[in-house]
């Protein structure tokens, strides 16, 4: 082979080394630049996601847990989570943790509401009611919040009983959140002679009370109850005891106030 060929083959050689070497510098360039736009992507997501969780429950009365827990008026136990009716000397104490959506709610009102009047207003029993949201967990919505909320301000204008019992006759269907309007619980307080006021309106629309209902349905939770009504006699769940009556009821109550 001449010494000119050997020359051209090398200088040939030399060319694709070179070109080569070029193709491995672009792509170590365009790797290093899809890393970059990654990184940048990512640090704009979460951004992104940052922005929209400080955003999260910025919605004013809208937000379950926006500012400071503000108990009713008269609120007893402790962080004043229970609203108390009935005479503090009574000698049986009856806690009911409730939701205003729950129909288990509606059918234990319904079947001891007047016995639990009646013990009540002879001064020998004593009601604990504890405001629970699991409707509002369970099927969505806000009915169950709102219309513990608004039960707070009738508890803040003294009307707590009869609006208690006026949402209750007045439920609606478990999947319907109609208490989710404003303009329906204060429809509603029209019913109890008094309620339907300024104060209690702007109590209702400004969600006054939802602070304190989120922090009472945590309690709840962490009690590690088996669902709602839960209704306790002397630490009993007595919902859940299928001897117990209405009748039954009052006798223990009635024995109690004897001791």
């Amino acid at each position: 082979m001449s010494e000119k060929n050997r020359d051209g083959k090398r200088t040939a050689r030399e060319r694709m080394a070179i070109e080569r070497e070029k193709q491995r510098a672009a792509d170590k360039r365009r790797r290093a630049l899809i890393v970059g736009a990654s990184v940048v992507c990512v640090l704009a997501l979460a951004t992104v996601v940052g922005v929209l969780a400080a955003n999260a429950g910025k919605g004013g009365k809208e937000s379950d847990s926006a500012g400071p827990a503000v108990a009713p008026s008269g609120a007893v136990g402790k962080d004043g989570l229970a609203i108390p009716v009935g005479r503090d000397s009574a000698k049986s104490t009856l806690t009911v943790w409730e939701d205003f959506r729950c129909p288990a709610c509606q059918v234990f009102e319904a079947t001891y509401r007047p016995t639990i009047h009646q013990l009540v207003d002879a001064g020998k029993l004593k009601v604990e009611y504890h405001l629970v949201t699991l409707i509002d967990g369970n099927m969505g919505g806000s009915g169950s919040r709102r219309a513990a909320n608004a039960a707070a301000c009738a508890q803040d204008a003294g009307k707590f009983v009869s609006y208690h019992d006026t949402l209750y006759r007045n439920q609606p269907k478990e999947t319907q959140d109609a208490f989710g309007s404003d303009d329906r619980l204060i429809a509603l307080a029209g019913k109890v002679p008094g309620l339907d006021t300024p104060a209690f309106q702007k109590c209702v629309q400004d969600g006054k009370h939802n602070s304190w209902v989120v922090k009472s349905n945590a309690a709840f939770q962490s009690g590690g109850f088996p669902g709602t009504p839960t209704v306790l006699l002397g630490g009993k769940n007595i919902y859940t005891d299928r001897t117990m009556t209405p009748a039954r009821l009052k006798l223990l109550v009635e024995e109690a106030s004897k001791r």
